[in-house]
């Protein structure tokens, strides 16, 4: 595949991946989404309090939501949005926050929109992380 059908992006005004890998890739068509957390671009994490006596509180609602923005976001950079959106992996730390994790991803997404797989995985790379997701998109090259 000739390198004009493949090319790879960090997004600006996104949080820098914690590892070498990018933002995205596009190979022809399709547009692969990395993993993507709730990190806003300052390291800190949406879906995350801190009270003065040091008790953490996690939201997976938030974390969904924030999740999933920032995918949209990452596919616009590309000239992609939401609604191109074939395929999800996510991936919970805890099932039992699967309930609040569906509830937002239908604000979002119908039995129309992409296939779905959900996993529930040991750790993500921050405590703070409740949920993690992956997204393949489909927009063809004008």
């Amino acid at each position: 595949m000739s390198d004009k059908k493949v090319s790879s992006k960090l997004i600006e005004g996104k949080a820098r991946p914690r590892g070498k890998f990018p933002h995205v890739k596009r190979v022809g068509d399709f547009i692969f989404v990395s993993g993507t957390s709730s990190r806003l671009p300052d390291n800190t994490f949406a879906g995350v309090e801190v009270d003065e006596m040091g008790t953490t509180n996690l939201d997976i609602r938030t974390q969904t939501r924030a999740v999933i923005e920032n995918i949209g976001g990452i596919l616009s950079s590309v000239g992609a949005d939401l609604s191109d959106v074939i395929d999800v992996t996510s991936f919970l730390v805890n099932m039992n926050d699967f309930g609040g994790y569906n509830e937002v991803y239908a604000e979002y997404f119908d039995y129309n929109g992409p296939t779905r797989t959900t996993v529930a995985v040991h750790q993500l790379p921050h405590p703070h992380l409740l949920i993690e997701i992956k997204a393949i998109a489909y927009k063809p090259v004008d």
